[in-house]
């Protein structure tokens, strides 16, 4: 083995520690022990200790350990810098979290020509090592996803020969320099994810070979350089998520034969070409969300056959989309097409589409459902994610739905549609997230929606639904969000629920619910805790989504007035049960649910008291307990709730004072109007123990008058102590006697002295004064005389 000079363990899934006995193989010329990200989902990952055997490799050309967790390591650096010979060094997310060696002033770098260390902490600014040695051999360089800091500095251009610079996703601030446009070889540059300001350097149009330009999401601002329309090599151009102006006709488009992805959303830039316009490039992304395409619907994207993601969503169109687009969309290898937020109209009839995103939500569609939901199709059908909501759209859901067995995330809330569920679309087993809320539909709740088991959003709110809230709901462990509210619900709440331990958002509003609340809702977990992994939430988020726009909404009602929620959706830890019937007491094991944002019981029947220690809901945003019959007084504890901006008590039968905080003496009088025992601030009516009675003023005063006798005899007693304490000193201390006549003499004579300079100075100031002015006086009677 000591003669082997090639060894490949990438991605065999191997964990544990790597044993420092492979510094033996001393002949190896390439190691590769990198990991990918799903051997870490199965919890297998390779770690290091101590670098320091790896020096032994003096022959090694190429290293891959991606994803080997190095965190432990300080001296990576020292020990890689041993290797003269490497040319190929790769540490993409292996936890390093130090780039910068105060130990090493040189790194022995001179054979490298790929760096690439993405995905890391440095959290500090480019190391000035980089630059030391690296110039005459660079090629390629990637420290993206690094949180580095600070500009790109000037020494950049020392790597004349590099052709790859992926600089993204960091914390780079400042104005894009300018010497980029000198590193002449370069062929993919990409600043993405930064906050660089300014305008975007013209002499990026020197660079002939690039391919790839990717400046998104920064600030930049100002026009696109006309120089880079004339970049004829440029594949992809990624600008958006900036503040860019102007406008992009077809005359800037004509040098780009080459480009395939092109991405101009969130800017304020105008795309404005001909009706009649041929490209002279065939697209495979269009990003175009948030940037004026409108009002026509682009009539060019019919000459585009490559393109397989279409995102023209906000795009300013008011129009009627095309039959050809239908057309078109159907005999090409598209996989996402996005149109919402726009105003296109059109009968969805005819329209067959076996693609897998379609997401036309806020338009103006209109037509019946069922033959857009029965459309025949051949071979398999691809559709992942089919949102129409906001629309026109009519009729009654029929079986066909269960033809898409690959739907994860439907959204139909918002239209028209009425009837029952079929009983069919417990079939949809790979369902994750359903919408049919504000629809006219009626009758239970449909028992087969059990067989969901991937559910883990379930929107019915809005609708005309019967019967009991379901106690099969509880064996949906993926259930996160359930929005039964504004329906015809009546019924005790189900205690099975309690066993949604995944839970946030739980809203049965607006029903006719009653009975007592549960007592066991302590037991969702997600709400009893502040924070959770974010894989946790992935039933929010659009698998092929490139943008935060892409993920789950849910209207909720939250401080009283209605939200959307998108990308802080899954953040939100809510439970409202107001609007109904519900009677007894508020369980106390609800103050368990330290992680709860807003909690709505208004509009019951409640009675008995606040819990005690409802103070221990540290994140509570939002309380209203109105329209209740709670009493007794308003818990101590609640004044540590610091992050309340939301509180609504009135017309319960609340006594005693009002507990003082800063908290709840910041709300206004309206918060706790209609409870006639309560009183303190911010109520006017003041408490019995802070009135001050006529009787108390008279012991007040009583004891005012027998305290004024003793105030003057103790000042007289005073007096005569502190007088005789000094004289007596003075009468039976004879050398004290005379220290003290022979200063009061001296001070004597000290003022004595100044008093006699000063009338000495103020004196000869007066005659001079005088003498000046007789001198005046006879010059003028001279002049008169003459």
């Amino acid at each position: 083995m000591r003669s082997l000079t090639y060894l490949d363990l990438c991605a065999a899934s191997f964990g544990g520690l790597i044993p420092p006995q492979l510094g033996n193989l001393s002949n190896l010329n390439y190691l590769s022990l990198g990991n990918d990200y799903y051997s870490l989902l199965y919890g297998t990952q390779l770690y290091v200790e101590n670098l320091s055997w790896i020096s032994h490799l003096s022959s090694l050309v190429s290293l891959n350990m991606n994803w080997v967790d190095l965190h432990k390591e300080v001296h990576w650096l020292e020990s890689m810098s041993m290797l003269s010979y490497l040319s190929i060094l790769q540490l993409d997310f292996c936890e390093l979290d130090n780039m910068i060696s105060p130990s090493l002033g040189y790194v022995n770098f001179t054979s490298l020509t790929i760096l690439s260390l993405r995905g890391n902490h440095f959290n500090h600014k480019i190391p000035d090592w980089l630059f030391n040695n690296l110039s005459n051999s660079l090629l390629q360089l990637d420290l993206s996803a690094n949180s580095l800091k600070g500009h790109i500095p000037n020494s950049i251009l020392e790597f004349r020969y590099l052709n790859t610079l992926d600089l993204s996703i960091n914390q780079l601030i400042g104005q894009i320099p300018e010497c980029l446009g000198q590193l002449k070889r370069l062929e993919l540059l990409s600043l993405g994810y930064n906050s660089f300001d300014g305008s975007i350097p013209s002499s990026l149009g020197n660079l002939s070979s690039l391919w790839s330009l990717s400046l998104l999401n920064n600030r930049l601002n100002g026009t696109l350089p006309s120089g880079l329309w004339l970049v004829s090599n440029l594949e992809v151009l990624l600008v958006g998520n900036n503040s860019l102006v102007g406008i992009v006709s077809e005359a800037h488009l004509k040098k780009l034969s080459k480009l395939k992805s092109l991405d101009m959303s969130s800017t304020s830039l105008i795309f404005k070409v001909k009706s009649n316009w041929v490209p002279p490039f065939q697209l495979e992304f269009l990003e175009m969300s948030s940037c004026q395409m409108g009002p026509n619907f682009p009539a060019w994207l019919q000459t585009q056959t490559s393109l397989w993601y279409l995102y023209i969503s906000k795009s300013g169109i008011v129009d009627i989309a095309p039959k050809w687009f239908w057309k078109w969309a159907s005999h090409i290898d598209l996989l996402v097409i996005d149109l919402s937020d726009n105003q296109i109209s059109g009968n969805l009839s005819g329209v067959l589409l076996n693609i897998t995103e379609l997401r036309m939500a806020n338009n103006s569609f209109f037509g019946p459902i069922s033959p857009f939901l029965c459309q025949k199709l051949n071979g398999k059908r691809n559709l992942q994610i089919l949102d129409l909501s906001i629309n026109g759209i009519f009729g009654e859901l029929y079986y066909c739905l269960t033809y898409w067995q690959s739907l994860s995330h439907l959204n139909l809330g918002n239209n028209n549609l009425s009837g029952k569920i079929p009983d069919s679309w417990g079939s949809l087993f790979e369902l994750e997230a359903l919408h049919l809320n504000n629809n006219n539909f009626y009758g239970v709740i449909p028992p087969s929606l059990r067989n969901c088991t991937s559910l883990g959003l379930l929107d019915l709110s809005g609708n005309r639904f019967s019967g009991n809230i379901p106690s099969w709901t509880g064996e949906m462990t993926t259930l996160m969000v359930l929005s039964l509210r504004s329906n015809r619900l009546i019924g005790n709440i189900p205690p099975k629920i309690c066993e949604l331990s995944s839970l946030i958002v739980l809203d049965f509003a607006y029903n006719s619910l009653s009975g007592i609340i549960p007592t066991c809702l302590n037991n969702f977990s997600s709400m009893a805790t502040i924070g959770t992994k974010k894989d946790h939430f992935s039933v929010f988020e659009y698998h092929s989504a490139p943008t935060n726009d892409d993920q789950e909404n849910l209207m909720l009602v939250i401080k009283g007035k209605e939200w959307e929620y998108k990308s802080i959706l899954k953040l939100v830890r809510t439970i409202d049960l107001s609007s109904n019937g519900l009677w007894g007491s508020i369980p106390t094991q609800i103050s368990n649910l330290s992680g709860l944002q807003s909690l709505n019981l208004s509009f019951n029947h409640l009675t008995g008291s606040i819990p005690d220690k409802t103070g221990n809901m540290e994140s509570l945003e939002s309380l209203d307990l109105s329209r209740n019959h709670l009493s007794g007084e308003i818990p101590q504890s609640m004044s540590n709730l610091t992050f309340l901006n939301h509180l609504d008590l009135s017309y319960n039968n609340f006594s005693g004072k009002i507990p003082s905080s800063t908290q709840l003496q910041s709300f206004d009088e309206v918060s706790y109007i209609g409870n006639a025992q309560l009183c303190g601030a911010p109520l006017k009516k003041i408490c019995p123990e802070d009135e001050e009675s006529p009787h108390t003023h008279a012991i007040e005063e009583s004891k005012e008058g027998q305290e004024i006798p003793w105030f003057y005899i103790g000042m007289g007693v005073g007096f005569i102590v502190g007088f005789w304490g000094v004289c007596g000193a003075l009468i039976f201390k004879k050398a004290w006697r005379y220290a003290y006549f022979q200063f009061v003499s001296d001070v004597n004579d000290w003022m004595y002295v100044v008093i006699a300079i000063r009338w000495n100075w103020l004196h000869n100031n007066l005659r001079e004064m005088r003498k000046i002015r007789e001198e005046k006086h006879s010059n003028d009677e001279a002049f008169n005389s003459a």
